[in-house]
């Protein structure tokens, strides 16, 4: 009895050595096959933009075909599933934005849990919104805006990139803290909202500032989100200076894999990501885009995704925005 009984605690811990043992080499030989980098939008954008800008110096560093994977569809829900429900080797990786954490609030009956089905793993890059209005507004601050929305209730507006994106939300909290009824007035895109902007139609927006940035002669940015003013516009405030909340999340573009992976393997891809992010052609390439490298990986990103879900989640519902 005591023979078999040490036959079988030895058993175990040849197993759990075997197991290690193949962890090791798996590890040690990653990527040994493809790796594939799902964009959940079309190709062109800063998204895209941004996977293939790592695609190709993994595909350099690696010596191994890393490919971009363009799936879009259902605000983005249709990569973010398939990531979601990838085998958990390492090979699939999303690169999402920050709606992956605000749909959710839209969407309660998504096929996957952001939070408990992807591991955050690296910050590619961030870029704050700035609000706007066009140049030839009498308005050139923050304050005088409101001032002048609230003399004219109902006739002042605002433009987002759509329904439920990160501008939308940005004004409807606008809207709830500075006691104003902005129009909100969504596009499909930015280039038909620049357009109006430029033309007076639009009386404000909220607009990323890597879009922003190429335009900034024809419109008055009265204020940025995110905790720090953007080193583009230093002379613009934060709307935390001039005494609002839950304006401090900034949108960002981070790497996931589905949860589950092994650490070893996600710390490796984690690690050499972020090596490439500090590059120097690397960060300029980044910066002409109007954003900022990341600098959040693993724990540090996760903390954020996790924060920024929730604050957005109550934006969502104390302005009772819905995706119609």
């Amino acid at each position: 009895m005591k023979t078999s009984f040490t036959r079988r605690a030895l058993a175990v811990i040849l197993a759990l050595f075997a197991t290690h043992g193949v962890l090791a080499q798996d590890t040690a030989a990653y990527p040994s096959q493809p790796v594939r980098i799902v964009v959940p939008y079309p190709p062109g954008g800063a998204t895209d933009t941004l996977a293939r800008m790592v695609a190709a110096r993994l595909q350099d560093s690696w010596k191994q075909t890393v490919v971009v994977e363009n799936k879009p569809g259902a605000s983005g829900t249709i990569g973010n599933d398939l990531v979601a429900k990838a085998p958990r080797d390492g090979y699939t990786v999303l690169l999402g934005i920050t709606a992956l954490v605000q749909v959710p609030a839209l969407m309660p009956k998504l096929p996957y849990d952001v939070l408990k089905d992807l591991q955050p793993l690296v910050q590619v890059a961030s870029t704050n919104s700035v609000f706007v209005v066009p140049a030839s507004s009498p308005a050139n601050t923050l304050k005088e805006f409101v001032a002048q929305a609230k003399a004219r209730p109902g006739t002042v507006n605002y433009g987002s990139y759509g329904i439920g994106t990160s501008s939308h939300i940005q004004g409807s909290l606008l809207n709830l803290q500075a006691g104003v009824d902005l129009t909100h007035v969504p596009y499909k895109g930015a280039a038909p909202l620049l357009q109006d902007l430029r033309g007076g139609q639009l009386s404000s927006a909220f607009i990323d500032m890597a879009t922003a940035r190429p335009h900034l002669e024809a419109m008055k940015p009265l204020a940025v989100t995110g905790s720090q003013r953007n080193r583009t516009l230093p002379n613009v405030p934060t709307f935390a200076e001039l005494g609002f909340h839950s304006f401090e999340p900034i949108g960002w573009f981070g790497m996931f894999m589905p949860s589950g992976v092994a650490p070893s393997i996600a710390a490796r891809f984690t690690a050499e990501v972020s090596r490439i992010l500090h590059l120097p052609d690397v960060v300029a390439r980044i910066e002409a885009l109007g954003m900022t490298p990341g600098e959040l990986k693993g724990e540090e990103f996760a903390r954020v995704v996790k924060s920024d879900a929730a604050v957005y989640a109550r934006i969502i519902k104390d302005a009772n925005i819905r995706l119609e």
